[in-house]
């Protein structure tokens, strides 16, 4: 199978029967053999139904429908489960990603051969203010952060080689770091395309500016996993050493003083009476609890288990 084209959607009954026509033309046109495989993200609209009657009509169309909403990360997850074509196509369902771009992002992928390729909507059509803006600011911290010289990590229209997906864990709200995920599992040809961006054609975004905010705080943890997921000991072994270090020289100092003031014969005040004393045992309290941060790290490390993060309620064209 050429192609698998996983598409997350949540409350999107108006624009469902439009993309996935779109879709199938550009398919058809190609001569791609293909799947399309819709995750359902709790929709309380009519988004399921349109889907199951999809289905009936185009046996290409598969779905996974949530219980509830879970979120566009654990989306993606399911899909990348699911997905058997050689090549993968992520985009969003709300009319923003245009399908004509999937032919030359499948070309990248096969003949240039990319490991994946970001989409960059460089003009958008979105609000200035809530959108463009604070999107241009977090994808210049993105690239500073993470290393991955992309325009526009937020795009939702993608293309990996299979191996990709079926190699990354896609959790959380770590969506919009999958080049950074592929990066990091040792996926280091990543490219970009320049991709045509939609206007809106139906309802409303469903995402506010406290995407930014929770965005900003994923590059954060990505940058801690991604230079200490797997040896949290030795950030937190450092700093703690560090605080020791700070420690133990404040009680020598104090210890000095003391003795020096004895030996002389000058007076002295009592050892709780000197600053010294508070900064050198909290900084053996800080350290100490680092430590244990640290080991503790190492153990849930060593004994986590894969925790279940979605719950599937229905399928549909899937074994």
């Amino acid at each position: 199978m050429n192609l698998s084209i996983v598409i997350p959607l949540l409350n999107e009954e108006e624009s469902l029967t439009e993309l996935h026509d779109w879709i199938v033309s550009v398919m058809q046109k190609n001569h791609f053999s293909y799947e399309v495989i819709f995750i359902d993200d709790g929709s309380t609209d009519r988004s399921w139904s349109i889907i199951e009657h999809l289905s009936a009509q185009n046996a290409n169309v598969k779905a996974i429908r949530f219980l509830k909403n879970f979120g566009k990360s654990q989306a993606l997850h399911a899909g990348f489960a699911q997905a058997q074509g050689d090549v993968v196509i992520t985009m969003d369902a709300d009319l923003q990603d245009n399908p004509e771009e999937i032919p030359e992002l499948y070309r990248m992928i096969t003949s240039d051969h990319f490991d994946l390729v970001s989409g960059w909507k460089k003009k958008r059509y979105d609000s200035v203010v809530s959108k463009n803006l604070p999107s241009k600011l977090f994808n210049w911290a993105a690239r500073r952060t993470s290393g991955v010289e992309l325009n526009d990590f937020n795009c939702g229209l993608k293309a990996y080689n299979k191996e990709v997906v079926k190699n990354i864990e896609v959790s959380g709200e770590m969506h919009r770091y999958i080049p950074v995920l592929a990066k990091n599992a040792g996926f280091g040809k990543i490219g970009e395309k320049v991709v045509k961006h939609q206007a809106r054609k139906y309802g409303e975004t469903k995402f506010g500016m406290d995407r930014f905010i929770n965005g900003f705080l994923d590059l954060i943890t990505i940058w801690f996993l991604s230079r200490f997921g797997k040896r949290p000991m030795h950030l937190f072994g450092a700093l703690g050493s560090v605080m020791f270090v700070i420690g133990f020289l404040s009680a020598g100092y104090i210890g000095f003083v003391k003795l020096y003031r004895l030996y002389n014969d000058l007076p002295y005040d009592l050892v709780t009476n000197n600053p010294w004393f508070f900064i050198a045992l909290t900084t053996m309290i800080i350290g100490t609890q680092l430590f244990l941060a640290g080991f503790l790290g190492e153990i849930i490390l060593r004994t986590k288990n894969n925790e279940e993060r979605y719950k599937i309620s229905k399928t549909v064209n899937l074994n």
